[in-house]
């Protein structure tokens, strides 16, 4: 039997949820654990240490998946465990961009390091504006959950790729990464914004 991506992650990821529900795991303490584990990654980017800082972002991203998993098999999912998953994730991917700024800010800086900084700006600021669209669209009641570059492809993308070429041929993979994640998360920004557009031009607001 052929199975899609997402059962066959299902698979894999059902029986540990199971398991953290069954021995008491909180899912705010899955959350907090993801969250120190990504801060800990910033820090690496910003020591040198990308290959560390690939491997901690892909396990902060495992976190960020169990913790919803956890919180609806086990009863405990809230609206102040949502809160404060979401806000956990914007601060702890806030250090890594900062930790990606310290990579590339070191030393006397060069053309293309001044050049990745600003990409790296760009990177935060559209991956702020995916979740900042969401958020504003579901307060009107939309479910805005369109575009490339969510959560889950920035963490496999910059986790993977930092993981599995480090610094390799003078940082050009980790570069390119970053560029891809800057223009795609702006993409992925704009087209939620047309996203609403379309469903909500001309709607009144509600009293």
């Amino acid at each position: 039997m052929n199975l899609s991506g997402l059962e066959f992650v299902d698979r894999i990821v059902d029986p540990v949820t199971r398991r953290l529900v069954k021995i008491g795991v909180h899912p705010n303490a899955l959350t907090t654990a993801g969250f120190v584990t990504t801060v800990v990654a910033g820090l690496m980017y910003g020591q040198d240490h990308v290959r560390w800082a690939g491997l901690l972002v892909l396990l902060g991203g495992a976190f960020d998946i169990f913790d919803g998993r956890v919180a609806r098999l086990s009863g405990l999912a809230s609206k102040f465990g949502s809160f404060y998953d979401s806000t956990l994730d914007r601060i702890s991917e806030i250090v890594v961009y900062i930790g990606l700024l310290s990579l590339y800010n070191q030393y006397q800086t060069d053309l293309q390091d001044i050049g990745m900084i600003y990409a790296i700006m760009l990177a935060m600021g559209g991956s702020l504006m995916i979740s900042y669209t969401r958020a504003r669209a579901a307060a009107l009641g939309l479910d805005c959950s369109v575009g490339l570059m969510q959560r889950a492809e920035r963490v496999v993308l910059l986790g993977a790729g930092s993981l599995a070429f480090g610094l390799m041929w003078d940082g050009l993979v980790l570069s390119a990464i970053i560029v891809i994640v800057a223009v795609l998360t702006n993409v992925t920004a704009f087209h939620r914004i047309y996203w609403v557009y379309k469903r909500a031009a001309g709607v009144p607001l509600d009293d």
